[in-house]
């Protein structure tokens, strides 16, 4: 091999690798046609491993105002969507002590939060970067939801495993009793706790 090639062979196999190694679970799956709603939904609610959440406030002095937060999501490990959002939470988190109060919240996600979005070139708030928001409340879960919820959750948010046991963690389910969709023009799309579980995410490509 000529030696004036070699520098330049090494960084197309160094560019392959990367693009190899920067593969991910968003990276092999194609988001469902925008009018399979309910499905879209469940392609969202299983891609994102964060959320925002909205609560009620109950702290001064912004007491009965929106209140949005930012919580680590997981509806099940990779591959295996149930369509629940489940949580690690403590009593000493603001948002939680305002979900005493009252367990009503939203919970919005966003393809923005993977790499789609940025790879087809749409801006977060562009309707083609689609998200989704969920209507309801915030429960507790025990028994085999809660183990669930544990391997749903420590499975994608590793860090969780070792934190402080001192905060009481419990998990918790976002009860859905609303799903709001905008994944293309034409304005929000609505889909019933029924239309959302009995879809299925598409499934990954290997």
């Amino acid at each position: 091999m000529s030696s004036s090639l070699r520098p330049t062979l090494l960084l197309l196999l160094g560019l392959c690798l990367a693009s190899l190694g920067s593969s991910s679970p968003a990276c092999r799956v194609q988001i469902p046609p925008h009018d399979q709603v309910a499905r879209v939904a469940r392609f969202i609610a299983h891609q994102c491993d964060w959320a925002s959440m909205a609560t009620i406030s109950s702290h001064k002095p912004v007491v009965g105002q929106p209140f949005s937060n930012v919580f680590s999501v997981s509806d099940g490990p990779h591959g295996t969507s149930s369509g629940v959002p489940y949580m690690y939470l403590t009593h000493m988190e603001v948002s939680v002590q305002d979900l005493q109060v009252s367990p009503q919240a939203s919970l919005s996600m966003s393809l923005a939060q993977t790499h789609y979005c940025r790879q087809q070139g749409f801006d977060p708030q562009s309707p083609l970067c689609a998200h989704v928001i969920l209507s309801g409340s915030v429960l507790q879960v025990n028994g085999t939801e809660a183990d669930f919820a544990k391997k749903a959750l420590f499975s994608r948010h590793p860090e969780m495993i070792d934190w402080p046991t001192d905060h009481n963690w419990f998990f918790a389910k976002f009860n859905i009793t609303q799903v709001w969709v905008l994944d293309y023009f034409g304005g929000v799309k609505t889909v019933t706790p029924d239309e959302y579980f009995q879809a299925a995410p598409r499934r990954e490509h290997h």
